[in-house]
C-alpha cells in the first residue's frame, strides 16, 4: 500500500471499526500536534484531510433532467466505502455564511476501487439547498459529510425475485441497488436476479437515469422496466401489477416515492397479506406515534425556560425564548445539535426512545417528557 492510500484510510476514531497499528500511530501523531488542532496542519496539505469530521469535494455535477443532477463527490478521511446499496448520507454545504444540511440517497455502487460516491438531487421549488446543488454549486466545492446510514438496503446475496416501485426522485436509492446488482453480475459472471421495476414520472424527459434504465433492459434478460408517464397515462394503478408482474405477491419489494404512493402501497400489500415482503423508504422525517408528554424546559447556561407540549422539539422550544443552540440539518442527521441532558427525561420523536439525565441528546428531534434541564 502506498503512502497516499495509507494516509487516506479512516483513522481509528472516524467512521471505521478498524483498529490497526497504523491508525494508533496516526492518532498519536494527531495528539502530538496540540495545542494546534491536527486539522490546522492537515488542511494545509489536503482540504479533505480532517481528524474530526467527514469531508468531501464535489468533482462533477452532471445533469440528469432539466431539474435534477448527479453530484459526484470524492470523500476524504474516514468515509466507509463499504456502505450498503440503498443507504443515504448527510451533506453539508456552506452557503451565505452558514452550513445547510440535507440527506440524500447514494446512487453509487459501494466499492473501495474508485473512492468516489454520487448522489442525485432533484431541485424543489421550496428547497434552497437542492436548487443550489443542481444549478449553482461548482466542481471543487468542499462539503461536509455524515456517515452512510439507513435500513432501506439490498442484501447480499439478493433475493432471486425483486420488485422495485418508484416515482420521481424516489428512484435514487434504487439506482444504487441496480448498479450494485450490475457490478456484482460482472464480477461474478452471473446475471441479475429476476427484477421488475415500475417507475413513474410526468414525461419521458423527466425520467431520472432514463438512458441507463434502457441499457439495463437491453443488457439483462431478467430485468424488465415499465415507465409510467403520468401526464399522458395517469397514475399507475397497483391493480395493474396482476398483469404486469403476476407473481408480485412472491417478490421482495422495495418502494420509494411520494408519501401518498407509499401509503397506498403499504395498504395494498397489507390487504394481500404480504406486508412482510415490503420495504419502504420515506424521505420525510417521520415521528413516532409516541411523543413526549411536554413540560418545562430549562436552558441552564442561558437561564431561560419555557413550557411546551410534547410535539415541540427542544430546539424549537429554545429558539422561541432566545436560548440559541447549535443546529445543522434539523432532521437528526448531522449531529450538530447534540447537547447534554442535566435533569429529567426527553423522548426521541422518531423512535420513541426515552433519554435520561447524563445522556447527550439531539435537540432537533427530541421533545420534553416532563420537566427537564439542558446544559446550554
Amino acid at each position: 500500500m502506498g503512502l497516499k492510500d495509507w494516509i487516506e484510510r479512516p483513522a481509528a476514531h472516524v467512521a471505521s471499526s478498524e483498529r490497526s497499528v497504523s491508525n494508533v500511530i496516526r492518532g498519536a501523531v494527531a495528539r502530538l500536534t496540540t495545542p494546534l488542532l491536527p486539522d490546522d496542519y492537515l488542511h494545509l496539505v489536503n482540504p479533505l484531510w480532517s481528524a474530526r469530521e467527514l469531508r468531501g469535494q464535489i468533482v462533477e455535477v452532471r445533469s440528469e433532467t432539466p431539474d435534477s443532477a448527479t453530484i459526484v463527490i470524492k470523500p476524504g478521511w474516514g468515509f466507509d466505502f463499504g456502505y450498503a446499496p440503498g443507504q443515504y448520507i448527510g451533506i453539508g454545504l456552506h452557503v451565505g455564511g452558514r452550513w445547510h444540511w440535507r440527506s440524500y440517497s447514494l446512487t453509487s455502487s459501494p466499492t473501495w476501487n474508485d473512492k468516489i460516491i454520487s448522489i442525485a438531487v432533484k431541485a424543489m421549488p421550496e428547497g434552497f439547498l437542492s436548487s443550489h446543488l443542481v444549478s449553482g454549486v461548482p466542481a471543487g466545492t468542499i462539503v461536509r459529510l455524515a456517515a452512510p446510514q439507513g435500513d432501506f438496503v439490498l442484501p447480499d446475496p439478493p433475493p432471486g425475485k425483486i420488485l422495485f416501485l418508484t416515482a420521481g426522485s424516489g428512484i435514487t436509492p434504487i439506482m444504487s441497488m441496480l448498479r450494485t446488482l450490475d457490478r456484482r453480475a460482472g464480477d461474478r459472471s452471473v446475471d441479475l436476479p429476476d427484477v421488475v421495476h415500475v417507475h413513474s414520472a410526468p414525461t419521458a424527459g423527466q425520467v431520472m437515469f432514463g438512458s441507463e434504465l434502457e441499457q439495463f433492459d437491453k443488457s439483462h434478460d431478467l430485468f424488465r422496466c415499465h415507465i409510467q408517464q403520468t401526464r399522458e397515462q395517469g397514475k399507475f394503478a397497483l391493480s395493474q401489477l396482476d398483469e404486469l408482474c403476476p407473481d408480485w405477491r412472491e417478490r421482495q419489494t422495495w418502494a420509494c416515492g411520494p408519501q401518498q404512493m407509499l401509503d397506498d402501497i403499504e395498504a395494498f400489500w397489507t390487504d394481500a397479506g404480504v406486508r412482510d415482503l415490503l420495504h419502504l423508504e420515506r424521505f420525510a422525517v417521520t415521528r413516532a406515534d409516541t411523543s413526549g408528554s411536554g413540560g418545562t424546559i430549562t436552558f441552564a447556561k442561558s437561564g431561560k425556560s419555557v413550557t411546551v407540549d410534547g410535539a415541540t422539539t427542544i430546539l424549537e422550544a429554545g429558539e422561541s425564548v432566545g436560548a440559541l443552540m447549535p443546529f445543522g440539518c434539523r432532521m437528526g442527521i448531522c449531529q450538530t445539535c447534540v447537547v447534554s441532558l442535566e435533569k429529567g427525561h426527553i423522548v426521541d420523536l422518531r423512535s420513541g426512545k426515552e433519554h435520561a439525565e447524563g445522556e447527550r441528546v439531539q435537540t432537533c428531534i427530541s421533545a420534553a417528557a416532563g420537566d427537564c434541564t439542558l446544559d446550554v
